[in-house]
């Protein structure tokens, strides 16, 4: 058995010095033990020189360079398939997701979730700053998948989740571009009949550098994912 209780896995692009901030944030607020992996797509990648300037206070935190495509969708993948833990965390290496989070995340994917969304817009949870219209598709995406189909989140298209490992290898990840990863587990586990949890979070826009988020490119990607949802269930 691991000694981790999670892998946290964070795909990052460039993120230089301001990765030790992302860190620092994390090793404080992350009680349980986890091994923390930065996954980048190449070598000069300068999230590795910010990370070899970091000391690791309580926590295993590994620097890997994919061996697939480039992409956050498969940087997720590949970090993925190296962790060494039965639970899965995904979060962004740009410190807008609240670390705080993350022990209750664990627990929840140990009490038997398949899915444990950190949730923006549920009761107690908020979305400070970032693109409008971004903002105003993924809420209302979310929101149609809570009130049509059920989902047991307020947050289907937040990539700050966790998972089950097990029930990733049962479904697989067929995303391969952006961060859709989240949004096509949520209706894979939500069409398979797995249990779904949230626990609310405050989501705040990065302060230093720019976001690699692509709308347009991805869009089709997350409106796939979308529409896969309100299909028919599927045994497990």
């Amino acid at each position: 058995m691991s000694a981790f209780r999670a892998s946290i896995v964070v795909p990052a692009l460039n993120e230089g010095d301001q990765i030790e901030i992302f860190l620092e944030r994390l090793e404080e607020s992350v009680h349980l033990p986890v091994e923390v992996l930065i996954i980048v797509d190449t070598p000069s990648d300068t999230t590795l020189a910010g990370l070899n300037k970091y000391s690791a206070q309580k926590h295993k935190i590994c620097g890997v360079v994919s061996e697939l495509s480039n992409g956050p969708a498969n940087a997720i993948r590949f970090g993925i398939s190296v962790s060494a833990s039965d639970v899965i965390v995904i979060t962004m290496a740009d410190g807008s997701d609240d670390p705080r989070a993350i022990d209750d995340l664990i627990r929840l994917i140990e009490r038997g979730c398949a899915v444990a969304a950190a949730s923006r817009y549920m009761a107690g949870g908020q979305q400070i700053g970032g693109p409008r219209f971004k903002k105003f598709l993924s809420k209302n995406a979310s929101r149609a998948m809570w009130l049509m189909l059920g989902v047991g989140t307020h947050d289907s298209t937040n990539s700050f989740k966790a998972y089950s490992k097990k029930f990733i290898s049962e479904v697989g990840i067929e995303s391969d571009k952006g961060f859709e990863v989240g949004l096509e587990l949520v209706a894979k586990a939500h069409r398979s009949g797995r249990m779904i949890a949230e626990v609310p979070t405050i989501w705040i826009d990065r302060a230093i550098g720019e976001s690699s988020f692509q709308l347009r490119r991805w869009l089709p990607q997350y409106l796939r994912w979308f529409f896969y949802a309100f299909g028919p269930k599927i045994s497990k």
